[in-house]
């Protein structure tokens, strides 16, 4: 087995583990394959796996449901990310980890788990600035923007932060960015896609898909799910519509105003 790919292994299971612990999951032991290597924490409703499959050579963090017997392996997917172990270092699998770990850290995931044992509808619960928070990822300036963007509006204005400062960021990316991280972006997408409430589909389909440049949109719709593909089919016909700017929130000292009058 590649030494890098341990070693890698082992930084990204360890970042996830730390997150972990402050909500009270265990690490158990588990053995991996010559296919596939893969570390498991469960908790009281909630079990979390982080594998790497060395065919795809991608890792993943996979998310299922607990039952008195311990995990139902009905996993589903919450983030995957490419591990080359010919091109890439300790400083991916760092950025891997720390991504793992913000996922299971994030207010969705600990909503989640607070919720025992309730069965998820056919509706994802992944909202659009928990996919918003994805992008870092990729764009890591935008986490004061998001910051900014929360603190100055009543609610996070999705349509209009999407269109001003994701869109161009992603039409810069598919223009100057490598093959792998197009192929993250894809993969990300996908991943929200599926796990996302109908909000942040509409806001992947409809705001980020349909506002790519022709010239870039095919290729890439391409390396996406077969299931956003489709999605992104019919929302073809919906491109151009108006959506109702956001309200901006207002101060305290404007509020007081409002009040008085």
């Amino acid at each position: 087995m590649n030494d890098m790919i341990k070693k890698a292994f082992a930084i990204v299971s360890d970042k996830v583990d730390e997150a972990l612990k402050s909500q009270g999951f265990k690490r158990e032991k588990v053995m991996s394959t010559d296919k596939e290597m893969v570390s498991l924490f469960t908790g009281e409703s909630v079990a979390y796996s982080v594998i790497y499959t060395f065919d795809k050579k991608h890792m993943v963090l996979r998310s299922c449901s607990m039952t008195e017997d311990g995990p139902d392996n009905q996993w589903k997917t919450m983030a995957t990310w490419m591990f080359d172990p010919e091109t890439d270092t300790n400083k991916e699998a760092d950025s891997i980890g720390n991504d793992f770990a913000d996922t299971v850290s994030s207010t969705v995931a600990v909503k989640r788990v607070k919720q025992a044992k309730k069965k998820k509808g056919d509706d994802g619960n992944a909202d659009p600035v928990f996919l918003a928070k994805r992008f870092v990822n990729f764009f890591p300036e935008l986490k004061d923007i998001i910051k900014a963007e929360q603190d100055g509006y009543e609610s996070f204005r999705s349509v209009t932060f999407f269109r001003a400062e994701i869109v161009p960021r992603v039409n810069d990316l598919l223009t100057r960015g490598t093959k792998g991280d197009i192929n993250k972006l894809a993969q990300m997408l996908s991943t929200q896609y599926s796990n996302g409430d109908m909000d942040t589909r509409s806001i992947i389909t409809i705001v980020i898909l349909n506002s790519i440049d022709d010239s870039k949109r095919e290729n890439f719709v391409g390396m996406l799910s077969e299931e956003l593909q489709k999605a992104s089919k019919y929302a073809l016909k919906l491109k151009g519509k108006k959506v109702r700017p956001e309200k901006k929130k207002k101060s305290l000292a404007t509020y007081a105003a409002d009040r008085l009058r």
